[in-house]
């Protein structure tokens, strides 16, 4: 498996797509995902226009937008890992794989352990995905679905 094969594992996700979390009042956002250097990484760009004001006051004090995030691959092991950071300050390192249009991402932080499962439709056009976290590791709770609805190719 080359480098350039590896990452093109991830072509189903670029362009640019609506998220609409299954939160009520909450409204939608949006991202782009984009190859930077060459196709050597993938960027997801994400951001808000504006909160609506019947977002949740927890969204409105945490609204994590915009969020930046960059997903490089280890070629040696063919296993990928995503750098993210967003409008808060908040840095964290997820690993990541996409394989048969599932998608997941996951990390272990003393804590506050999380992970995404997002499923890629036949079709390419929607993204049906969960966040889930856990203090031990072990027990999980979900946090909140998502639909991404892609917008167009880039």
């Amino acid at each position: 498996m080359t480098h350039t094969t590896a990452l093109a594992r991830l072509e189903p996700l670029v362009g640019r797509w609506t998220v609409r979390p299954d939160v009520p009042g909450l409204g939608s956002a949006w991202t782009e995902f984009t190859w930077q250097d060459d196709g050597a990484y993938l960027r997801q760009y994400s951001d808000i226009d504006e909160l609506p004001p019947t977002a949740p006051q927890a969204w409105r004090d945490n609204a994590p937008f915009p969020t930046t995030t960059l997903i490089g691959l280890d070629d040696a092991t063919g296993e990928f890992t995503m750098l993210y950071a967003d409008g808060r300050g908040v840095h964290r390192v997820y690993q990541m794989t996409f394989a048969d249009g599932v998608w997941r991402m996951w990390r272990a932080a003393p804590g506050f352990h999380q992970r995404f499962t997002g499923e890629l439709n036949p079709a390419g056009d929607t993204i049906h995905a969960r966040w889930e976290s856990s203090e031990d590791g072990t027990t999980w709770t979900s946090d909140f679905t998502v639909t991404y609805t892609r917008i167009d190719h880039a």
